[in-house]
């Protein structure tokens, strides 16, 4: 029996014909600036990181938002889909004391 075959004979697609997608990196636009900005599946992450946006920690194999801005690639930071989505909205972060107790 002969292997199977999806395509007709020739009319098989070229490798530089098919639209695969390579990455889940986007370029966004924001007031403050142009950030580079790449979605995490649960799957790929493999440690706990703490977010900027509620400063909770993100848990392992947890789905996330990794946020730069262009041009700054140190000032990656790891945020909760739902925090980087409304960081705008947020108010001024107060700091804390040593000896306060975190909630």
């Amino acid at each position: 029996m002969s292997p199977r075959r999806n395509y007709p004979k020739g009319r098989r697609p070229k490798d530089e014909e098919r639209d695969i997608a390579t990455s889940n990196q986007t370029i966004e636009e924001h007031t403050d600036g142009d950030f580079i900005v790449r979605k995490i599946t649960g799957s790929s992450s493999n440690k706990p990181y703490r977010c900027p946006g509620c400063d909770q920690v993100i848990p392992m194999a947890t789905p996330h938002t990794v946020a730069w801005m262009i041009g700054d690639e140190d000032g990656r930071r790891h945020w909760h889909n739902a925090c980087w989505a409304k960081r705008n909205n947020r108010k001024p972060n107060t700091e804390r004391t040593r000896n306060a107790p975190r909630f």
